[in-house]
């Protein structure tokens, strides 16, 4: 049964292997109504983490818990208050978005009537509406990624995790993405994002966590990693390379030199 008042997140001891492990006793927290950003170097087990969390990959052994419900053992009811956003847009060519909305609500069994003022909604706030007659096959990875942002939220989820959301968006279709974000964080909703540019992980997150091998190797405010971090920088480019190269056991750490510009994670 779920418990009162649950974090948005809770994570125990999560193992996934693969030719060798890929995340490894991870743990962590996430409270309801916070902007959580998880960052790493790439196959530091981000996506692999998110994935075993939304229910789209079988974890070795741990606990996986969703505003209190138990994802591994009722994730039916899991999936229904989280919305999962690949780094890679996944919408039907043939649709127009209001089409794409409107069958992810039919999904959903949402009411009609609702789910039509809920899609021109979402349509307006990504700029989308002069597009919604327009089918998808001719957008740009851009106005999809949009378009499958736009479908993720139509059922009004909990818990939004997205990997990599900005992948792909002109400065101002970002601009719009990260505004929708920041709104449903407002009204309580919880996001959960990995992201390579460091820049809008420090001006979003309320908390931030550091991933390196698998592991959790660093949590908190940025005023708080920065007190922990050795680095003579203050900028969280600064700290994350401080973190991740202490935690890196060859004595290596990855290049990070200009983060938004890094080439997107697939697996892990």
């Amino acid at each position: 049964m779920p418990t009162a008042n649950p974090a948005a997140l809770e994570i125990f001891n999560l193992h996934k292997r693969f030719s060798e492990p890929a995340v490894n006793d991870l743990s962590l927290k996430v409270k309801a109504g916070e902007f959580y950003a998880l960052l790493g170097p790439n196959g530091a087990g981000k996506t692999t983490t998110l994935r075993m969390v939304s229910g789209l990959l079988e974890a070795d052994a741990g606990t996986v818990r969703i505003c209190g419900i138990d994802a591994f053992k009722d994730p039916i009811a899991a999936k229904k208050i989280l919305a999962w956003v690949p780094d890679e847009p996944m919408v039907y060519d043939k649709l127009t978005p209001l089409e794409y909305l409107e069958f992810v609500a039919g999904l959903w069994n949402m009411d009609a009537d609702f789910a039509q003022a809920k899609a021109d909604s979402l349509l307006d706030a990504f700029g989308l509406g002069p597009h919604a007659g327009e089918r998808c096959g001719g957008f740009s990875k851009g106005m999809r990624q949009k378009v499958a942002l736009a479908g993720a939220l139509i059922h009004e989820p909990r818990l939004i995790i997205l990997d990599e959301p900005l992948t792909g968006l002109d400065a101002g279709s970002a601009r719009q993405v990260k505004q929708v974000l920041t709104d449903l964080v407002a009204k309580g909703v919880t996001v959960i994002m990995t992201t390579h540019i460091l820049e809008v992980a420090e001006r979003m997150a309320d908390r931030i966590g550091i991933i390196a091998r698998g592991r959790l190797v660093a949590e908190g405010t940025l005023a708080e990693l920065r007190s922990r971090a050795s680095a003579e920088g203050h900028s969280l480019e600064d700290i994350f390379l401080d973190i991740v190269g202490g935690a890196q056991s060859d004595g290596q750490s990855d290049t990070f030199t200009d983060p938004s510009h890094l080439p997107d994670e697939k697996v892990a």
